[in-house]
């Protein structure tokens, strides 16, 4: 009887001590957290998310290559959105001229606060707004815990130090996603986002030849051979074929384990979705901000002045 009511008790302070972990690192987020103070949030970013892939289908990839890139630096923070000062994330090489989307983040943020002033984050918006843009394209959905705040600082060189290129070799890229804390498994299950969008032809890898790219090494060709606007897991299919665009797509089946993943994925959709799923649930955790650790930016460009 003593030993069960020890064990009994053991086993409540390691709950305790569990939920007090979760509380502490995600303060008080949840699936929910606009469900009271702004409950017209999810139909907003639908209606704005909706229209813009009605004009133009590679938004949503354009959407979801910049959720990744904020992500990838400081974490799910907005700061990829700030333009307020020199030398930040937008200027590093792989961001300058180079990510879109801003425009869909900046309409939403406009309408949400005109419904519900200084109460939704522009990191928030953008997890969801990339999220709709998946699902829109036929992709799958993901759990996302909301209520984070938005960074006050935004660092070029972080952005140049940790995100991974085009031409990125196995091993970089392997060492760039151990770094956020993701698998070799999950770094497979995130570059099948190359389902979708586009790339312009002079990352094309060598030896990768398109008719469009014949002329102008700065024209745009898909990254997707066969459904470049539907996500789907044709992307594998692709890179099976030895027709991946980029000499990071290729260098996944260079590795046996690697490869042996590329092909379930190009035969079990059902998989890829679950595995894509989960490692997008996993991304959008990556160095959220709570509470007093960071704002709600106003104007998603720019921190707002005290």
């Amino acid at each position: 009887m003593g030993s069960s009511s020890s064990m009994t008790s053991h086993c409540f302070v390691v709950v305790t001590l569990s939920l007090l972990y979760v509380t502490t690192t995600y303060g008080q987020l949840s699936q929910n957290f606009y469900a009271e103070n702004c409950p017209v949030l999810e139909r907003i970013v639908q209606t704005e998310v909706s229209g813009a892939l009605s004009a133009e289908k590679r938004m949503g990839a354009s959407l979801l290559r910049l959720f990744f890139h904020d992500c990838f630096v400081q974490g799910c923070d907005g700061s990829v959105l700030l333009n307020d000062a020199p030398d930040s994330e937008r200027d590093a090489d792989a961001n300058a001229n180079s990510l879109r989307g801003f425009d869909v983040i900046d309409a939403i943020k406009t309408k949400v606060e005109t419904n519900c002033p200084g109460v939704v984050s522009c990191a928030d918006i953008l997890a969801l707004a990339t999220r709709e843009a998946v699902v829109e394209l036929g992709g799958p959905s993901w759990t996302l815990l909301l209520g984070r705040r938005d960074s006050t600082t935004s660092s070029k060189k972080l952005a140049e130090d940790n995100l991974p290129g085009p031409s990125s070799s196995l091993d970089g890229l392997v060492t760039a996603f151990a770094n956020k804390g993701f698998t070799p498994t999950e770094l497979v299950a995130l570059s099948g986002a190359h389902t979708i969008g586009m790339a312009k032809c002079e990352f094309a890898d060598e030896g990768q030849v398109r008719p469009e790219c014949n002329l102008d090494s700065l024209a745009m060709t898909a990254l997707d051979l066969q459904t470049p606007e539907v996500f789907d897991n044709t992307y594998y299919d692709d890179l099976m074929r030895n027709q991946g665009l980029l000499h990071s797509d290729n260098v996944l089946i260079t590795d046996s384990t690697l490869n042996s993943l590329v092909s379930t994925y190009n035969s079990n959709p059902a998989l890829f979705n679950a595995d894509f799923s989960a490692a997008m649930n996993k991304l959008s955790e990556v160095g959220l901000l709570t509470g007093d650790e960071g704002q709600i930016r106003l104007n998603c460009n720019k921190v707002n002045v005290n």
